[in-house]
Protein backbone atom coordinates (compact mmCIF):
# COMPACT_ATOMS: atom_id res chain seq x y z
CA UNK A 1 0.00 0.00 0.00
CA UNK A 2 2.95 2.19 0.57
CA UNK A 3 4.43 2.24 -2.45
CA UNK A 4 1.00 3.40 -4.03
CA UNK A 5 0.34 6.25 -1.91
CA UNK A 6 4.27 7.12 -2.35
CA UNK A 7 3.64 7.14 -6.18
CA UNK A 8 0.43 9.17 -6.07
CA UNK A 9 2.20 11.93 -3.77
CA UNK A 10 4.66 12.08 -6.40
CA UNK A 11 2.27 11.93 -9.34
CA UNK A 12 0.60 15.03 -7.27
CA UNK A 13 3.81 16.54 -7.04
CA UNK A 14 4.38 16.16 -10.59
CA UNK A 15 0.69 17.30 -12.05
CA UNK A 16 1.43 20.76 -9.43
CA UNK A 17 4.57 22.05 -10.91
CA UNK A 18 3.25 20.47 -14.60
CA UNK A 19 -0.18 22.94 -13.58
CA UNK A 20 2.56 26.00 -12.40
CA UNK A 21 4.36 25.83 -15.63
CA UNK A 22 1.34 25.51 -17.73
CA UNK A 23 -0.77 28.45 -16.39
CA UNK A 24 3.13 30.54 -17.17
CA UNK A 25 2.74 29.73 -20.87
CA UNK A 26 -0.89 30.42 -21.18
CA UNK A 27 -2.73 26.87 -20.81
CA UNK A 28 -3.99 26.47 -17.82
CA UNK A 29 -6.68 23.85 -18.71
CA UNK A 30 -3.93 21.45 -20.27
CA UNK A 31 -2.23 21.48 -17.05
CA UNK A 32 -5.40 20.63 -15.10
CA UNK A 33 -6.16 17.58 -17.21
CA UNK A 34 -2.20 16.61 -17.82
CA UNK A 35 -1.61 12.91 -16.82
CA UNK A 36 -5.10 12.44 -15.46
CA UNK A 37 -4.13 8.65 -17.07
CA UNK A 38 -1.85 8.08 -14.51
CA UNK A 39 -4.42 7.55 -11.98
CA UNK A 40 -6.08 4.78 -14.27
CA UNK A 41 -4.89 1.11 -12.84
CA UNK A 42 -3.42 -0.12 -15.89
CA UNK A 43 -0.89 2.82 -15.85
CA UNK A 44 -0.91 3.18 -11.62
CA UNK A 45 -0.33 -0.30 -10.31
CA UNK A 46 2.72 -0.98 -12.81
CA UNK A 47 4.41 2.44 -12.21
CA UNK A 48 4.04 2.35 -8.30
CA UNK A 49 5.28 -1.07 -8.31
CA UNK A 50 8.59 0.41 -10.77
CA UNK A 51 9.27 3.54 -9.41
CA UNK A 52 8.23 2.60 -5.08
CA UNK A 53 9.96 -0.36 -3.02
CA UNK A 54 6.89 -1.88 -1.27
CA UNK A 55 7.82 0.05 2.10
CA UNK A 56 7.01 3.51 -1.21
CA UNK A 57 10.74 4.77 -0.69
CA UNK A 58 11.74 5.57 -4.56
CA UNK A 59 13.84 3.09 -6.44
CA UNK A 60 16.98 4.82 -8.58
CA UNK A 61 15.81 4.76 -11.95
CA UNK A 62 16.95 7.80 -13.59
CA UNK A 63 20.49 8.48 -14.83
CA UNK A 64 21.40 12.18 -13.20
CA UNK A 65 20.00 14.28 -15.90
CA UNK A 66 16.47 12.89 -14.96
CA UNK A 67 16.67 9.97 -18.10
CA UNK A 68 15.54 6.70 -18.37
CA UNK A 69 14.95 4.80 -21.48
CA UNK A 70 11.43 3.64 -20.54
CA UNK A 71 11.34 1.03 -23.39
CA UNK A 72 14.49 -1.21 -22.27
CA UNK A 73 13.40 -1.23 -18.55
CA UNK A 74 12.85 -5.75 -18.22
CA UNK A 75 9.54 -4.81 -16.60
CA UNK A 76 6.98 -5.69 -19.51
CA UNK A 77 4.49 -4.32 -16.46
CA UNK A 78 5.65 -1.20 -16.79
CA UNK A 79 6.46 -0.76 -20.69
CA UNK A 80 3.12 -1.49 -21.52
CA UNK A 81 1.91 0.91 -18.93
CA UNK A 82 4.54 3.44 -20.25
CA UNK A 83 3.22 2.15 -24.28
CA UNK A 84 -0.64 3.21 -22.75
CA UNK A 85 0.39 6.92 -21.06
CA UNK A 86 1.78 7.51 -24.14
CA UNK A 87 -0.74 6.81 -26.63
CA UNK A 88 -3.09 8.57 -24.49
CA UNK A 89 -1.00 11.88 -23.70
CA UNK A 90 -0.64 13.69 -26.81
CA UNK A 91 1.59 15.87 -25.16
CA UNK A 92 4.52 13.11 -25.41
CA UNK A 93 6.80 13.41 -28.55
CA UNK A 94 6.28 10.06 -28.79
CA UNK A 95 2.15 10.07 -29.33
CA UNK A 96 3.67 11.65 -32.79
CA UNK A 97 5.66 9.13 -34.59
CA UNK A 98 4.73 7.09 -37.57
CA UNK A 99 6.58 3.95 -38.11
CA UNK A 100 7.63 4.10 -42.44
CA UNK A 101 8.96 0.98 -44.02
CA UNK A 102 10.19 0.18 -47.33
CA UNK A 103 9.01 -2.80 -48.78
CA UNK A 104 10.85 -5.04 -51.37
CA UNK A 105 8.82 -6.74 -54.47
CA UNK A 106 9.52 -10.03 -52.71
CA UNK A 107 7.33 -7.91 -49.84
CA UNK A 108 10.52 -8.49 -47.43
CA UNK A 109 11.25 -4.84 -44.73
CA UNK A 110 14.21 -3.49 -46.32
CA UNK A 111 14.45 -0.37 -44.55
CA UNK A 112 12.85 1.13 -41.42
CA UNK A 113 12.26 4.29 -40.19
CA UNK A 114 10.47 6.43 -37.37
CA UNK A 115 8.91 10.16 -39.28
CA UNK A 116 7.57 12.84 -36.98
CA UNK A 117 4.63 14.31 -37.31
CA UNK A 118 4.23 17.74 -36.20
CA UNK A 119 2.79 18.46 -33.03
CA UNK A 120 0.23 21.19 -32.07
CA UNK A 121 1.40 24.32 -30.27
CA UNK A 122 -0.35 23.43 -26.83
CA UNK A 123 1.07 19.97 -27.00
CA UNK A 124 4.61 21.40 -27.14
CA UNK A 125 3.48 23.65 -24.39
CA UNK A 126 2.60 21.07 -22.41
CA UNK A 127 5.36 19.08 -23.12
CA UNK A 128 7.49 21.67 -22.03
CA UNK A 129 5.53 22.43 -19.17
CA UNK A 130 5.69 18.53 -18.41
CA UNK A 131 9.53 18.64 -18.50
CA UNK A 132 9.89 21.57 -16.18
CA UNK A 133 7.61 20.13 -14.16
CA UNK A 134 9.58 16.87 -13.54
CA UNK A 135 12.89 18.22 -13.45
CA UNK A 136 11.25 20.17 -10.45
CA UNK A 137 9.19 17.13 -8.92
CA UNK A 138 12.76 15.10 -9.15
CA UNK A 139 14.97 17.62 -7.66
CA UNK A 140 16.78 18.39 -11.33
CA UNK A 141 14.67 21.57 -12.64
CA UNK A 142 17.48 22.42 -15.20
CA UNK A 143 15.37 21.82 -18.51
CA UNK A 144 17.70 23.07 -20.84
CA UNK A 145 20.51 21.31 -19.30
CA UNK A 146 18.41 17.78 -19.65
CA UNK A 147 17.63 18.90 -22.92
CA UNK A 148 21.03 19.34 -24.31
CA UNK A 149 21.83 15.53 -23.30
CA UNK A 150 18.78 14.29 -24.29
CA UNK A 151 17.74 15.81 -27.28
CA UNK A 152 19.24 13.40 -29.91
CA UNK A 153 17.40 10.48 -28.17
CA UNK A 154 14.03 12.58 -29.55
CA UNK A 155 12.59 11.98 -32.74
CA UNK A 156 11.00 15.67 -33.55
CA UNK A 157 9.32 17.23 -36.26
CA UNK A 158 11.56 20.08 -37.32
CA UNK A 159 9.17 22.68 -36.54
CA UNK A 160 8.28 20.82 -33.34
CA UNK A 161 12.67 21.15 -32.21
CA UNK A 162 12.13 24.71 -33.52
CA UNK A 163 9.54 25.76 -31.16
CA UNK A 164 10.84 23.46 -28.07
CA UNK A 165 14.27 25.11 -28.88
CA UNK A 166 12.57 29.20 -28.61
CA UNK A 167 10.59 27.92 -25.70
CA UNK A 168 13.75 26.99 -23.34
CA UNK A 169 15.93 29.23 -24.86
CA UNK A 170 18.15 26.66 -26.32
CA UNK A 171 21.08 28.17 -28.65
CA UNK A 172 22.55 25.44 -29.99
CA UNK A 173 26.16 24.79 -30.12
CA UNK A 174 28.42 27.50 -32.05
Amino acid sequence: MRRYIGYLYYVLIHKWYVFVECCRLGIPFRGLIHDWSKLLPSELVPYAHFFNNKDGSKRIIRDKTGYYKATDTGNKDFDRAWFFHQSRNKHHWQYWIVPDVKVDSSGNITEKELVAVEMPRKYVLEMVADWRGAGKAQGTPNTLEWYEVNKNKMVLHEKTRKQIEELIGYKGKN
